[in-house]
């Protein structure tokens, strides 16, 4: 299982820190914490995006 930072996970979706931050606060993005850190599974994020794409194909047609 591959995890990742906030610094790591945030180039890879394409977003800032700062935006990754934001999107944890609002529970917008799956994620878990270990203490204070912030951590995401790349297996939750690719299936997190490919939900994103998805759903913007359906609300497009």
């Amino acid at each position: 299982m591959e995890r990742m930072t906030v610094k790591e996970a945030a180039p890879y979706i394409g977003a800032s820190e700062f935006k990754l931050r934001e999107m944890v606060r609002q529970k917008s993005i799956p994620h878990y914490r270990i203490g204070n850190r912030i951590m995401f599974r790349k297996v939750t994020l690719d299936a997190w995006i490919a939900k994103q794409e998805y759903e913007n194909v359906c609300e497009e047609a």
